[in-house]
């Protein structure tokens, strides 16, 4: 009778992940032919803003032909260069991105040892828009090896039941790019008073910049980070491949 209570605790664990995972492959499956409506980081955030007192929400999905090429071309180059090529994850950006990020941490800890100001440095990840959509669709925010080994479970996932084109689509709809702004229309409209359509280098270029701290940005507008970072992407703009 011992020995049966674990080994019941097991098969219905390892059925509840199976169930899970039977879940999240069916929520998909049906965005190959369905617009998400929300998803789980953008339910979080309504959440937040409205116990705080904060009516604001900014969202407009646009297909895929509704949404500037500057734009595509823009986040493209900001986020994940390889992006059609890939599947899914890139391994070898992880490493450099790991690489980078501790150069930083160890250049900022002598500067404050020798009582010298920080530079300023965007601290960058290696995940890709594939990576982003499938923990921003999906999961929570915490940091756990469960949460991110689901979060590349979800990401094959993605590049195997959707297309490429489909994928950036859902992404550049959902993704945050303000306090209670998201997708690219809402974007637009908020920061330059015109549809996604319409985007010129420039503006498509800042948008793209602002996209791993969007609140940080929507407070500091005349960045120096933000004007030098976005010349850069709009110099390489020309050789992002598209879906």
């Amino acid at each position: 009778m011992t020995m049966r209570l674990p080994k019941r605790w097991l098969l219905l664990s390892v059925l509840s992940v199976l169930l899970l995972q039977a879940f999240f492959i069916g929520r998909i499956a049906l965005m190959a032919v369905s617009d998400p409506r929300s998803t789980t980081f953008q339910r979080s955030e309504l959440w937040r803003l409205a116990s705080a007192g904060k009516l604001r929400w900014q969202q407009d999905w646009r297909g895929y032909d509704g949404i500037s090429e500057q734009l595509k071309r823009a986040v493209v180059a900001a986020e994940d260069d390889a992006f059609v090529n890939h599947e899914g994850v890139a391994w070898e950006a992880i490493e450099k991105a790991r690489q980078r990020n501790a150069r930083a941490q160890a250049d900022a800890a002598k500067r404050a040892a020798q009582n010298k100001p920080p530079r300023t440095a965007a601290v960058r990840g290696g995940s890709t828009i594939t990576q982003q959509l499938a923990k921003n669709l999906l999961l929570s925010g915490e940091r756990t090896l469960a949460r991110k080994g689901q979060e590349l479970v979800l990401t094959y996932a993605l590049e195997l039941l959707l297309d490429k084109r489909r994928i950036l689509e859902i992404y550049l709809n959902s993704v945050e790019w303000g306090e209670g702004v998201f997708g690219a229309e809402a974007a637009a409209r908020h920061y330059f008073g015109k549809s996604a359509a319409g985007l010129t280098a420039w503006e498509a270029a800042r948008l793209a910049v602002m996209l791993p701290r969007p609140r940080h940005y929507e407070q500091q507008p005349r960045s120096p980070y933000l004007d030098q970072r976005a010349a850069s992407i709009m110099r390489r703009m020309g050789n992002s491949e598209l879906p």
